[in-house]
C-alpha cells in the first residue's frame, strides 16, 4: 500500500485470481459474523449482508476503473518521455518521478486526439501494479492524499488490534476451560467474567494479558524488520482455514439434521444492526489490495463477470456459515470467535478436532500479524516522506516500528471484545476504504481521463455503474452509515 508503482509479479489465470480474492475477503470477519447474525435477527442480517455485498462489488468495479485510468496516465507519460528523448535527447525520468504529486500538472493536460485514433482501448490495459497510495497521489490533492493515508492507517490499526486480541482470547478460552472443572473444552452455557479464576489465583483477564504479552514478545519484533508472506505459508494458512470452515459447517449441519439444533433466532432485532453493519463491511474488505490481485491476472477480458461470481460465492458462503451457526447454537451461547463453540465434547467428540478449531485463529492470525504490521509501518513512512529526503536511523528503525506496534497492543490490553472491535473498525475506517475512497477515485479519474485524452475516450475497464448517480449513492450510503453508527454509540453510552 505504499505510494508507488510496484512489481506486477508472476501472472496467473483469471480463475486463480478468483480463488486468491476469495481467500483475501474471507478471513477473521467471518468468524465474528454468526454472533452478529444471531443478535440482529436472521432476516435483517440476510438483507444487510446482501446489500453490503452489492455495495462492495460496486466500489470494487470503481477501484478497477481507477486502476485502468492510472495505467493509461502512466502509459501516456512514458510516450511523452520517449518523444522528448527523441527530440531533445533528454535524460530519462523514472515512473515515480513522472507520477509524483509535484510533477503531475493537470493544467498542462490536453486532449490527445492522435492517441484516441490509434488505440485508446490499449491505453487502459492494467499491466502496471499502481498501488492505492499512488492512485491517491495522482488523482487527489494534498489534503485528499493525507486523508487517504489517515483512513488506511486507522484501518490497519484496527486490524492489528483485532488480531492482537483474537489470539490471546482463543488461548485463554481453551486453556482456562481445560484447566478448570470443564476438562472437555469451552462451556458455552456458562457465562464467564474476566474476574473468574483460571489457574490458581490467576483470573481469566490475567491469563489473557499474559498471553497478550507472550504474543507481543514473539511477533512484535517482526515489526522492526522487513517480512514477506511466502507462497508456501499462504498455501498452508489457506488450507488450514478451509479445513476449519468445512468442519464447522458440516458439524453444525449434522447437529441440525439430528434435531439437536438449539438456535431459535429472531426475525429482526434492530438493536444489533450497528455491530452487524461493521462486521459485514469488515468481512467484504478487499479494495485496498485490489492492485495486487487484479494486475497479475493474465486475461482481464471478463474480469467484471468473474468479480461478480466471486461476490456471489462469498455471499453464499457467509450465508451458509452464519445460518448453520444461528440454528445450531442458541444466540446467547454463540461466542465472539465462532470456532470456540466447537470446543465442547457434545459438539465434537475428538479432542484433536476440538483443539484444532479452538486454536485455529492462533495459527492463521499469527502468520498475518507481522505482514500487516510491516504494511502499516511502511504507510507511516510514506505519509511523512518528502522528495529526496531520508529518515535518520533511529526514526526509521525505532520510532516508526514503535508507533506501529504500541497502540494496537494497548487497545488489546484494555479490551478483548472482538465483536465490538470488528464492528468499529468496519463501520469507520472500513467505510472510508470500501466506499468513500473508491467513489472519489473513480469520479476524479474520469475527469482526468476526459481532460487528458478527450471526451470521446472510453475506459475499457469502466464500471458497469458508470452513471454519476452511483458515485453519489455510494457516498450518501457511506455518510449515512457513519452518522447512524455514531448516533447509536452515543445513545448507547448516554443510556449507560
Amino acid at each position: 500500500m505504499a505510494g508507488e508503482i510496484t512489481e506486477t509479479g508472476e501472472l496467473y489465470s483469471p480463475y486463480v485470481g478468483l480463488v486468491y480474492m476469495f481467500n483475501l475477503i474471507v478471513g477473521t470477519g467471518a468468524l465474528t459474523m454468526p454472533k452478529a447474525f444471531a443478535t440482529a435477527g436472521w432476516l435483517v442480517s440476510l438483507i444487510l449482508l446482501v446489500f453490503v455485498g452489492f455495495m462492495s462489488f460496486v466500489t470494487t468495479t470503481f477501484a478497477m476503473e481507477a486502476m485502468a485510468a492510472a495505467n493509461a496516465q502512466l502509459r501516456w507519460k512514458r510516450m511523452e518521455t520517449h518523444k522528448e528523448e527523441d527530440d531533445e535527447d533528454s535524460s530519462t525520468a523514472s515512473d515515480s518521478d513522472l507520477l509524483s504529486q509535484d510533477n503531475y500538472e493537470r493544467a498542462e493536460k490536453r486532449p490527445i486526439l492522435s492517441v484516441q485514433r490509434r488505440s485508446s482501448a490499449n491505453l487502459f490495459e492494467i499491466t502496471d501494479r499502481v498501488e492505492m497510495g499512488q492512485m491517491a497521489s495522482m488523482f487527489f490533492n494534498k489534503v485528499g492524499v493525507n486523508l487517504f493515508y489517515f483512513c488506511i492507517i486507522t484501518y490497519l490499526y484496527g486490524d492489528l488490534a483485532i488480531y492482537a486480541a483474537a489470539v490471546p482470547v482463543s488461548l485463554m478460552q481453551v486453556t482456562c476451560s481445560v484447566s478448570g472443572n470443564d476438562s472437555c473444552g469451552v462451556d458455552t452455557d456458562a457465562r464467564y467474567n474476566d474476574t473468574d479464576l483460571c489457574w490458581g489465583p490467576l483470573r481469566r483477564v490475567d491469563v489473557y494479558r499474559i498471553y497478550l504479552a507472550i504474543f507481543t514478545v514473539l511477533l512484535g519484533p517482526f515489526t522492526f524488520f522487513d517480512v514477506q508472506k511466502t507462497k508456501y505459508l499462504q498455501i498452508l494458512t489457506s488450507l488450514m482455514r478451509w479445513i476449519a470452515f468445512a468442519i464447522m459447517i458440516v458439524l453444525a449441519l449434522v447437529r441440525i439434521g439430528k434435531g439437536q439444533g438449539e438456535g431459535h433466532p429472531p426475525l429482526a432485532n434492530f438493536l444489533g444492526v450497528q455491530n452487524l453493519f461493521g462486521v459485514c463491511v469488515y468481512s467484504f474488505m478487499c479494495q485496498h489490495s485490489l492492485p495486487s490481485l487484479i494486475t497479475p491476472i493474465s486475461s482481464k477480458r471478463h474480469i467484471t463477470r468473474l468479480l461478480f461470481l466471486d461476490y456471489a460465492l462469498i455471499l453464499a458462503f457467509y450465508g451458509l456459515l452464519s445460518f448453520t451457526a444461528i440454528f445450531c447454537f442458541r444466540g446467547d451461547s454463540l461466542m465472539d470467535m465462532y470456532t470456540l463453540n466447537f470446543a465442547r465434547c457434545d459438539v465434537v467428540g475428538l479432542a484433536a478436532v476440538r483443539f484444532f478449531l479452538g486454536l485455529f485463529p492462533v495459527f492463521t492470525i499469527s502468520t498475518n500479524f507481522p505482514i500487516i504490521a510491516v504494511t502499516l509501518r511502511n504507510n507511516w513512512k510514506t505519509l511523512f516522506h518528502r522528495e529526496g529526503g531520508t529518515y535518520p536511523w533511529v526514526v526509521d528503525r525505532v520510532v516508526f516500528p514503535t508507533i506501529t506496534l504500541v497502540p494496537p497492543i494497548l487497545v488489546a490490553f484494555c479490551t478483548h471484545d472482538l465483536e465490538s472491535l470488528v464492528a468499529i473498525t468496519g463501520a469507520y475506517a472500513g467505510t472510508g476504504i470500501q466506499y468513500v475512497i473508491p467513489a472519489f477515485l473513480v469520479y476524479l479519474c474520469r475527469k482526468d481521463t476526459q481532460l487528458t485524452f478527450g471526451y470521446g475516450t472510453v475506459n475499457k475497464h469502466r464500471s458497469p455503474f458508470r452513471h454519476t448517480f452511483w458515485v453519489a449513492f455510494v457516498l450518501l450510503w457511506a455518510f449515512s452509515c457513519f452518522f447512524f453508527v455514531t448516533a447509536y454509540i452515543v445513545l448507547k453510552e448516554t443510556q449507560l
